[in-house]
């Protein structure tokens, strides 16, 4: 599979599969496609309808194959980017739960559950994350623009809430207490935040949606 992304701030990533190629995607998120694609619907049994719909997802997955070679879109649902990471075995990524846009046929999505009780109540993604395995690139919206670290081993980096898409199986993610009474009650950055610890890559986005519709509401209520 070749692929480019396209559009700027309004992305699209633009796939060009060979004969017998296959992508895959959830529900309703394929954007555009030649007529030598052909598609089916999938659910996988039920263990992992379940497992999908848990961590955010439609439970059924659309397959596309190529026929004859041709070209298949999946645009981004929300101003921002589109990453592409590659997924190989050893380097399992972990993601936010509405990240996922599209990914070819050998990469496996699972659900990842946060061990530690402070990083799921406090730390903004929740209790359950996706997990992606196996061999392939997955294609991942991003809020506003990415932004990649590899973190060393031991180093931190800390986090506001929502502003983590992705990292690699092998960093560790817990919450810190903001200290001082005057940084918690005046500094707007709330009680705490999530700290990422090497070794491994994180990805972050400069615009969470979370926070963007905050501000709309906000400025929406002023204007009434």
């Amino acid at each position: 599979m070749e692929y480019k992304i396209l559009g700027d701030n309004l992305p699209v990533a633009v796939c060009r599969l060979n004969t017998g190629e296959t992508v895959k995607c959830e529900s309703g998120s394929m954007s555009w496609m030649d007529g030598t694609i052909e598609m089916a619907t999938k659910g996988g049994g039920f263990g992992k309808m379940l497992k999908r719909s848990i961590s955010g997802d439609s439970a059924f997955i659309n397959y596309y194959t190529a026929a004859a070679p041709g070209e298949i879109a999946f645009a981004s649902s929300f101003p921002g980017a589109i990453k592409a990471i590659k997924i190989e075995s050893g380097r399992e990524i972990i993601a936010q739960k509405s990240a996922y846009l599209a990914s070819e046929e050998g990469v496996e999505m699972d659900i990842f559950f946060q061990k530690k009780l402070g990083a799921g109540f406090f730390g903004g993604e929740g209790f359950i994350m996706q997990q992606y395995s196996g061999q392939g690139i997955v294609f991942l919206e991003i809020d506003g623009s990415a932004v990649t670290y590899e973190l060393e081993a031991g180093q931190r980096k800390i986090v506001d809430t929502g502003y983590l898409v992705a990292m690699d199986a092998s960093v560790s993610m817990d919450i810190e207490r903001v200290k001082g009474v005057k940084n918690v009650l005046l500094g707007g950055e709330g009680l705490f935040n999530t700290v990422l610890t090497g070794p491994g890559r994180i990805v972050l986005q400069t615009m969470p949606i979370a926070k963007t519709a905050a501000l709309m509401k906000m400025y929406l209520s002023d204007k009434k």
